[in-house]
């Protein structure tokens, strides 16, 4: 099946309204519940890659997991970003979301209207 891939949180507002968005204008999509189907580390990398994002752009810091694990104090720096990642698997619900995998290889963070109508705009609808 084509069609993009959503790494969702069903309980999460702005998931629901990247769905809503998506459903109105027809684009094909698949869920991927990433809180119980963690990303490995090789997959976070590939959607920061897909982003042209660092670690740390993607982590929701004000998470409890973040303050528990001291992570405002983390460089934020290539030497440090695999650790970033590792923390992102250990706790997927430290990732921004929702995010988009869109089929022409790129990815956004669909917080915004405008980010869901780009991811729109890139699927050809």
């Amino acid at each position: 099946m084509s069609g993009m891939e959503i790494w969702n949180n069903p309980s999460c507002s702005k998931c629901a309204a990247a769905r809503a968005s998506l459903d109105e204008a027809r684009v094909p999509y698949r869920l991927r519940a990433y809180l119980t189907e963690p990303p490995s580390a090789d997959e976070v990398t590939e959607v920061l890659r897909r982003l042209d994002a660092r670690a740390w752009e993607i982590c929701r810091t004000g998470e409890p997991a973040a303050a528990a694990l001291g992570m405002a104090d983390w460089p934020r720096d290539d030497a440090t970003e695999p650790r970033w990642i590792a923390a992102l698997v250990a706790h997927p619900e430290l990732i921004q979301r929702p995010i988009l995998l869109l089929d022409d290889g790129s990815a956004l963070v669909a917080r915004t209207p405008e980010a869901l109508d780009e991811a729109v705009r890139r699927s050809g609808r």
